[in-house]
């Protein structure tokens, strides 16, 4: 009789437990993440699912605050889009990889306006030093006559605070992704407590059905 029970509910069990994990890991497993940078004037963007694939061929469209398409594009087969920045506002990247998966990433009008300000700060010092260089080629001093001149340049205190502001702002974009991603996906104790909740559930319903049979 028991061994009957057991039988006949094995296969509940069997559906049971795929069920349970339909609900967790499909979700989880193709869950779609974009997330961008700027550089310069131009904004970088990956995209991919959880499980670490590039998304191919997924729809990218560009917002501005006022919900309007600025542009529009496709990931090619490293998942990657790239864009030159159409406005100084506010850009939300909207990411469509097909039925029904859906990622969002903002990047803040500070971001872009700090990228722009660097590049034209940047290329001015670069233009500047060219031009002080030319100068000093064609000046024409006495061999015997020594000058020096210290040379405008940033503190080694400033550089690196430079460098650091630099490396926070590209790194940023990496740490919100990471932090969005943990926690998204079940746990080894969530698992096991579905699996303990589906084998209580098959425990009652044979006790339920020996009882029946029993009367």
């Amino acid at each position: 009789m028991n061994k009957y029970i057991l039988r006949k509910h094995y296969w509940g069990f069997v559906f049971l437990f795929v069920i349970f994990f339909s609900g967790i890991n499909p979700a989880y497993a193709h869950k779609v993440m974009v997330f961008a940078w700027v550089d310069g004037d131009t904004v970088f963007t990956q995209s991919k699912f959880s499980g670490g694939k590039k998304v191919k061929g997924g729809n990218i469209a560009v917002y501005n605050t006022h919900e309007k398409i600025l542009l529009e594009g496709k990931t090619d087969g490293k998942g990657e889009f790239a864009f030159k920045v159409p406005e100084k506002t506010t850009l939300k990247i909207v990411l469509q990889a097909g039925m029904g998966h859906r990622a969002e990433w903002t990047v803040p009008a500070e971001e872009i306006e700090d990228t722009l300000v660097r590049k034209t700060d940047g290329s001015a010092t670069q233009q500047t030093v060219l031009k002080i260089a030319e100068t000093k080629s064609t000046e024409n001093q006495p061999e015997k006559t020594t000058q020096t001149t210290p040379s405008p340049g940033l503190s080694s205190d400033e550089i690196e605070q430079a460098v650091e502001k630099a490396l926070d702002k590209k790194l940023k974009p990496v740490i919100t992704i990471l932090r969005e991603s943990l926690g998204s996906g079940p746990t080894i104790s969530e698992i096991l407590g579905g699996i303990g909740y589906i084998l209580g559930l098959m425990g009652v319903g044979a006790y339920f059905h020996y009882r029946r049979r029993k009367d």
